[in-house]
């Protein structure tokens, strides 16, 4: 059952659609997070798993940047690690980061230690059912998870220590044949949570390849992509727009194809205006401020903001974000300054 449907006349569904737009759409990574005042208090009353598991305060939580940032989509308030969870693996969140009780660098039959059982993830659509409730009909709702080497990279070494991931991509090399039967896995759960996400009502999907750039680009491409290609698949033929984030991913950006995704989100790490060269032209582009930005003056950030104006009056498919989440003591003070600017610029369209 879908309630409150999104008007199709939502500016980011518009955007998807191709229409003119007056100025470009925007949400941010991490939004709903603790960059937002309101998400702190929440945050002191509930640990991350009781957010999650009551839907009224999950889709409080979903709905937050709505109201206190004004951005002109929400996110599932979730977490990329769910579909390792839904595989059996007990998934815990420490202060410093997610935890799995036993990782599969630790186990002599990684495939036999997971339980795979999607419908652990029933929670998380109820949080989707919540929102759908009481979210507005000009605000999308945008449904995410984590991709196969992001998930397994936290699968296999465990709480990410050091962020490279040595421990996992030591696997990955010294088990290539475990690695795919471990990718299948994976996306076959995945792709059962994404058919979750849709069938409760989600508008747009992205799926964040958090950690595309630690393997070589032939490597990625070989064994990791075709995944990226299915689950993209199951979400474009439901008609739901697709973003694909590989952070990390340098120049192997101007590899993807319309095949793959509707738009490519953009890290910090190259300028918007050279990733527009590279990626094929079919392909619309999200991003790609570097959040480490907004630490700064309001005046630097006016004026970093005011270079996408050009490249906003000239690209039409263009959404814009950060280009990964907010800094956890991100000031919001300057978050929502950033939030006005965008609303209230002249986009020169």
């Amino acid at each position: 059952m879908q309630l409150n449907k999104t008007s199709p006349n939502a500016l980011l569904l518009q955007t998807f659609s191709g229409k003119h737009t007056v100025r470009p759409p925007f949400w941010f990574m991490r939004q709903a997070g603790r960059v937002l005042p309101s998400y702190m208090a929440i945050k002191e009353k509930y640990k991350l798993w009781q957010m999650m598991n009551i839907p009224e305060v999950g889709a409080e939580v979903t709905l937050l940047p709505v109201n206190d940032l004004g951005v002109d989509a929400a996110i599932l308030f979730s977490d990329i690690l769910m579909v390792p969870y839904a595989m059996g693996m007990g998934l815990d969140f420490a202060e410093n980061g997610p935890v799995f009780s036993v990782p599969l660098c630790e186990v002599n039959d990684p495939l036999a230690h997971l339980n795979p059982n999607p419908e652990k993830l029933n929670f998380i659509y109820d949080i989707i059912d919540k929102v759908k409730e009481n979210k507005s009909s000009n605000i999308p709702l945008i449904g995410f998870c984590g991709a196969p080497l992001t998930v397994m990279c936290y699968m296999i070494q465990g709480l990410g220590k050091k962020a490279e991931f040595p421990a996992a991509i030591k696997f990955m090399y010294q088990n290539k044949a475990v690695t795919k039967k471990l990718i299948d896995a994976v996306t076959d759960v995945t792709i059962e949570y994404v058919k979750g996400q849709i069938s409760h009502g989600i508008d747009v999907f992205q799926l964040f390849e958090s950690h595309a750039g630690l393997v070589p680009l032939e490597m990625y491409n070989e064994i990791f992509l075709p995944s990226i290609k299915k689950i993209g698949k199951v979400v474009r033929d439901a008609g739901i727009p697709f973003i694909y984030f590989p952070k990390g991913f340098g120049y192997g950006i101007a590899s993807v194809t319309p095949e793959v995704c509707d738009y490519l989100s953009i890290d910090w790490q190259i300028s918007i205006t050279d990733a527009r060269k590279l990626v094929h032209n079919q392909i619309g582009l999200q991003g790609n401020l570097d959040p480490r930005l907004l630490y700064s003056s309001k005046e630097q950030i006016a004026a970093k903001l005011q270079e996408y104006v050009r490249f906003g009056k000239e690209n039409l498919n263009w959404i814009f974000n950060l280009g990964h989440g907010f800094m956890p003591d991100t000031p919001y003070e300057n978050a929502k300054f950033m939030a006005d600017w965008l609303k209230n610029a002249d986009w020169q369209r």
